[in-house]
């Protein structure tokens, strides 16, 4: 009798987490993209027919472009008939990115009043169906040349946008434009911390869970994680973090009867209760500087970093608690399914398709690995060293990957590489691109391009 009991109990959590997993991703049966690399922060779409080839200077397969005042990082997100951009708007009409390869820890020359913005576009058309003024001033931190005082990505559960802007804080509307909240979160000066002075902007998006938004602030001092009702900003909870800046997306991982809000940083990589923000596991060590968002696939929680010497790979099995760190000499553990001490990834985050994970480093080298047991399949350079910021995304059996110089690279997934395309944008793609269906949306400096094949007759 006693065994009876166990086994549905077990059943009754396994059909538990697979409601949970269903509620996170139910946005990718509609063709959603509402936070930064879509459903669940996975990067995969669920179109059928993306785009293979376009030309964006001469038009071919460009449904439509908008310009976007300003100058951001941020993702376009996209509910339903809507797209939903944030900006930051300088007085200064100079204002660029410095691409390219290079390591300064200098902040970009960005101190002229700014004006950050929310946008909401038509997805057929393109046209602003409202514009809002989230707030306006001197920026309260500097930025890092290739960051913007918009970095962050906002997100949406349909009902409510919400938009994270560092320092000048968190702001919700109503997906009719309507102001609904405001929150202060204080200064997120995040920059390098050997030189407070150096300061690079905050790039962690804020992300839905439930009923609540959760943002990740790593910061140079009184770092936090913590939830907001997404009714009225009212703080649920907050969790402090001893840690010190760094700019990874948190992500949210169901399994075993609670959800995990795993989160990247430099002293740990975390996984937290995203009902409670109690504190479930730590993994070390990692890299000095973290950037990249983890994925989660196959029962497993992948989080990668890459500025040097320490550049991990980690495949942590879901629903592991305590403290995670491998033992010496060991690359795998009842928590750790597979582990690298070398092949990390510094700013694009990597993403799970099929059977392989893939990650892109910043100068464009491309790995895959087998996903459940980190076999590499293949390594290949794609393009000819440009620097790559944004983070891969795929649909259809196809990866897009962009570069700084405004090229956008479709690769065919599987365990051999093979480049179907190189597509021009015209100007530099800093921005992660999003899919809504087969709707490619690709953010460059000045505009949002929307792309389609046409359709075959």
């Amino acid at each position: 009798m006693r065994h009876k009991e166990i086994t549905k109990l077990k059943l009754a959590c396994r059909l538990l987490a697979l409601v949970c997993a269903a509620a996170l991703v139910c946005a990718a049966a509609d063709g959603d993209w509402p936070q930064f690399r879509g459903p669940s922060g996975s990067g995969v779409g669920n179109g059928t027919h993306t785009p293979v080839e376009w030309d964006a200077v001469k038009g071919t397969n460009i449904l439509w472009t908008a310009e976007i005042p300003g100058l951001a990082n941020s993702s376009p997100v996209v509910w339903g008939d809507r797209i939903f951009v944030t900006t930051a708007i300088s007085s200064d009409p100079k204002q660029a990115f410095r691409t390219g390869l290079y390591g300064d820890t200098d902040s970009a020359a960005d101190r002229s009043p700014h004006q950050w913005k929310v946008f909401a576009l038509d997805k057929k058309t393109g046209k602003v169906l409202w514009e809002q003024l989230a707030y306006q001033g001197v920026p309260k931190t500097k930025r890092h040349p290739k960051s913007s005082q918009a970095s962050p990505t906002p997100v949406t559960d349909g009902k409510v946008v919400v938009a994270y802007f560092g320092s000048e804080g968190l702001v919700a509307y109503s997906v009719e434009g309507k102001l609904l909240w405001k929150k202060d979160l204080g200064l997120q000066n995040a920059g390098w911390f050997f030189d407070p002075d150096s300061e690079w902007g905050a790039a962690s998006s804020p992300v839905i869970y439930k009923n609540t938004v959760i943002v990740q602030c790593d910061r140079q001092k009184d770092s936090f994680v913590a939830a907001f009702d997404l009714k009225d900003g009212k703080e649920i909870w907050r969790t402090a973090r001893a840690e010190i800046p760094a700019w990874g997306t948190p992500t949210l991982v169901p399994g075993n009867g609670k959800t995990e809000l795993v989160t990247n940083a430099t002293k740990a990589i975390r996984g937290y209760d995203a009902d409670t923000g109690k504190e479930l596991w730590t993994l070390g060590p990692n890299s000095e500087i973290a950037c990249t968002t983890p994925v989660s696939a196959n029962g497993l929680i992948f989080v990668s970093a890459g500025y040097p010497p320490v550049q991990p790979i980690y495949a942590i099995k879901i629903g592991s608690t305590g403290d995670l760190t491998l033992k010496d000499g060991k690359d795998s553990s009842d928590a750790i399914a597979w582990s690298k001490k070398s092949g990390g990834v510094y700013l694009p985050s990597p993403i799970v398709y099929g059977d392989h994970l893939y990650t892109v480093n910043n100068n464009g080298v491309m790995v895959a690995y087998e996903a459940k047991t980190g076999n590499r399949v293949y390594q290949q350079r794609v393009g000819t060293g440009v620097s790559f910021v944004a983070s891969p995304i795929a649909a259809a059996g196809k990866l897009y990957a962009a570069n700084e110089d405004g090229d956008v690279f479709v690769i065919k997934a599987g365990a051999q590489y093979e480049l179907l395309a190189k597509n021009p944008i015209g100007e530099p793609i800093l921005a992660t691109p999003a899919l809504a269906g087969d709707l490619l949306l690709v953010r460059g400096m000045k505009h949002l391009f929307a792309i389609a094949e046409a359709e075959k007759k």
